[in-house]
């Protein structure tokens, strides 16, 4: 369920950028699969589970004792090791995959492989350490008795990638045309089966990382369908209040706020907790998506708005809506703490692999390829072969409606 993720988000992300590029777009993800999951095999997973080389407590990173999954293979619970294992592989699958809707449309295949496999060398495996080790130090940080609460990913996965994201798109800029340019979805229809995949393998996501079918898992389970359902309504409240209209790619965007922000909470919080982290993550992050706009930063499709905005949202509320007496001005602060320390090293580490990629094999494609269209450029194909319409070439214009809207509302009209 959860590497069904990976291609659902490869079609949420296709199919809201233009056609030109679409196929770039759907290589992007997967690439992540394949690079991940051999880095996965040869160090990433004793890096993230190993563990800590600095023993008991405060862990930074794993030791290398599973690399090449040595000694993982014919002993005792090995089944259940490795079980474990693909499971996270996934996850480390989707974490860098997420990024790529932020540089969409502008930036050299091969560099964006090269970047991938520096990210989660550098970046995610240790954060995932951090968080989920044995001896991680975020896991470990503990004030009156009280944990950093986690459960799927918030920090690890959505604040990393969503941050990341901001740090990657201040080394490379804006695309050819931002805020100029009509830079409209051209396939709703794909983005809309996209979100639908996305949300049905979430419950793997969140409900599977419990590792077992209990009543925690039922909570998380239940807490992540209303969560996302709230979210679509407070993304199309706001929209509707904004911008006069009720849109699909609004509908499918708030789906992913919701579940972003009900990913380190729903098994903390009661059914009614959900529903409040999910009306707040979707009409904070349809307003959140409009800062590019504001702030000059072109995040193509709103990982930054979406992923590091619904992230904290999830990250933060929950240390005041745990239940069980968890909650507490104790617990946000725990939750504060943790949140910012991904969020600095993350963009810091993640800005300076941007540049060194970006100055020493260049990041950027040329302003002639990136006008012409990545996929012919990179793949040598096209995602639509519009010559055997019978009306020979069709251009992009032509080929969709004259207005549509970005996830953040806005009305783009051709002149």
């Amino acid at each position: 369920m959860v590497m069904l993720m990976t291609p659902g988000l490869a079609f949420f992300y296709g199919g809201m950028i233009r056609v030109k590029s679409a196929l770039n777009m759907l290589m992007m993800c997967f690439i992540a699969t394949g690079i991940s999951s051999v880095l996965w095999v040869l160090y990433g997973f004793s890096i993230a589970f190993g563990d800590s080389v600095n023993g008991e407590g405060g862990g930074i990173i794993g030791n290398l004792d599973f690399i090449g999954f040595k000694g993982m293979l014919g002993v005792e619970g090995s089944e259940t090791l490795l079980t474990f294992a693909v499971f996270q592989l996934m996850f480390a699958v989707l974490t860098p995959a997420l990024i790529s809707g932020a540089l969409a449309e502008r930036v050299k295949f091969s560099a964006w492989a090269v970047f991938i496999a520096l990210w989660v060398s550098i970046v995610y495996f240790p954060v995932a350490h951090w968080v989920w080790g044995d001896n991680g130090w975020i896991g470990g940080l503990e004030i009156d008795g009280r944990e950093v609460i986690d459960f799927a990913g918030g920090t690890a996965v959505h604040i990393n990638a969503g941050v990341a994201a901001l740090a990657a798109v201040l080394v490379i800029g804006k695309r050819v045309g931002f805020k100029k340019d009509p830079m409209r979805p051209h396939n709703l229809p794909m983005v809309m089966l996209g979100a639908a995949l996305l949300w049905f393998g979430w419950f793997g996501f969140n409900a599977g990382s419990e590792l077992a079918a209990n009543g925690t898992t039922a909570l998380m389970a239940l807490n992540t369908m209303v969560a996302t359902g709230t979210a679509v309504l407070g993304w199309l409240a706001y929209e509707r209040i904004r911008h006069g209209a009720y849109t699909t790619l609004g509908a499918a965007s708030g789906a992913i706020a919701g579940l972003v922000a009900i990913t380190p909470s729903g098994a903390n919080v009661n059914p009614m907790g959900a529903l409040l982290i999910g009306l707040v993550a979707g009409a904070v992050c349809a307003w959140a998506v409009s800062l590019k706009y504001k702030l000059g930063f072109d995040d193509s499709l709103d990982v930054v708005g979406v992923h590091l905005f619904g992230g904290i949202i999830g990250t933060l509320l929950v240390g005041f809506l745990a239940i069980d007496g968890a909650g507490g001005f104790a617990q946000f602060a725990l939750q504060a703490v943790a949140a910012a320390a991904v969020m600095a090293y993350s963009f810091v580490v993640t800005w300076i692999l941007a540049k060194i990629i970006d100055s020493t094999m260049g990041f950027r494609a040329t302003e002639d390829d990136e006008t012409a269209g990545l996929d012919q450029v990179y793949h040598a194909e096209t995602g639509y072969d519009f010559s055997q319409t019978g009306t020979g070439s069709v251009s992009v214009a032509s080929s969709v409606p004259a207005t549509a809207q970005t996830a953040s509302g806005e009305k783009k009209v051709d002149a």
